[in-house]
């Protein structure tokens, strides 16, 4: 027979050590809570103690990739400006684990002559600098090293000490202020309608250095301000570039949209190196002779007493785009 007793007696049994285990389960998870919280204060202290040091917050794996998240939103140099400002002009920038970037970050001339100039050979650009920027800057002199950078600069300094270069650059840039930028501020104070003064004067560069470059006048400082293809395609192909060393080597439409690009700045370049040549082959000594880089350095020989190829025409002339850009 069935013992009714039993049963009542088990089930009872079996509901008290349900009761009983509860509140102890509940107080596992309780105390996992406690850890993970104490990790995650730990984690945020010890990132917000680094900043005084690196200058931004410095998270594990992430590095400071989410304050530069919040910096791309706004205005990136303006926001880079702020925090050397705060930092005494230098601070440590340390990307995510994932993107093997990390650098310093400086705008002080003391850091700058030691770079550059005191102890310029200890600084190489290095094979991950120069991987990374070569389909923009090819072999340039902002992309060189040792032997293949003091040719070039060699080459580079004599032609810019010279007299006819010089006149070539002062007569550009009165040429551009009286005859574009001028013309730019008076119709913007007659008509009172308000003007971007940074892309204005990035306009009036970029006319000046591509003159100079490639010895013509892209107009990108005309009535209207027009948006030049070329002038476009450069600084979008810059900021991508610079990205690169962000983030890795993306698979996306960002790398795709920087090959187009990169293609657009070389279709540029060797549209101007053919009609160049063309113009040289044609010209007779009478003729006034062209002073900006590309015809200069398309009448030099290389060491083995042979014209420059295409491609270092092409190099060389970019590469004076970007430099006289980023620091102009």
């Amino acid at each position: 027979m069935i013992n009714p007793t039993a049963n009542l007696t088990s089930s009872y049994s079996v509901s008290d050590d349900t009761f009983v285990s509860r509140p102890l389960v509940f107080l596992q998870y309780f105390q996992v809570l406690e850890l993970i919280l104490a990790g995650l204060v730990f984690v945020v202290i010890h990132s917000l103690r680094r900043k005084r040091h690196n200058g931004l917050p410095v998270w594990p794996l992430l590095g400071v990739l989410p304050s530069l998240v919040i910096g791309l939103r706004s205005d990136l140099y303006e926001w880079i400006s702020d925090i050397l400002c705060r930092h005494n002009r230098t601070f440590m920038f340390e990307g995510p684990w994932f993107s093997s970037l990390k650098c310093v970050v400086t705008s002080d001339p003391r850091n700058l002559e030691h770079l550059f100039k005191t102890k310029f050979s200890v600084f190489p650009k290095g094979s991950y600098f120069r991987d990374t920027v070569r389909d923009l800057l090819g072999d340039g002199i902002f992309n060189a090293d040792d032997e293949r950078w003091q040719r070039q600069r060699k080459k580079a300094s004599i032609e810019f000490h010279s007299a006819k270069f010089r006149q070539l650059t002062t007569e550009s840039l009165l040429e551009l202020v009286h005859a574009r930028l001028l013309l730019v501020l008076e119709n913007s104070v007659n008509n009172s309608t308000s003007i971007d003064l940074q892309d204005v004067l990035l306009r009036l560069t970029f006319d000046n250095v591509c003159m100079i470059a490639f010895g013509v006048d892209l107009g990108c400082l005309r009535p209207g301000l027009p948006v030049i293809p070329f002038a476009r395609a450069f600084e979008d192909a810059t900021d991508a570039t610079l990205l690169r060393f962000v983030t890795p080597a993306c698979r996306d439409g960002t790398e795709m949209k920087l090959k187009r690009l990169i293609k657009g700045v070389d279709e540029f370049a060797e549209q101007f190196i053919k009609t160049r040549k063309k113009e040289l082959s044609l010209q007779t000594e009478d003729k006034k002779q062209r002073s900006d880089l590309l015809t200069v350095f398309m009448r030099l020989k290389d060491e083995q007493g042979k014209p420059f190829p295409d491609k270092f025409l092409r190099d060389i002339s970019v590469n004076f785009i970007l430099c006289n850009l980023r620091h102009g």
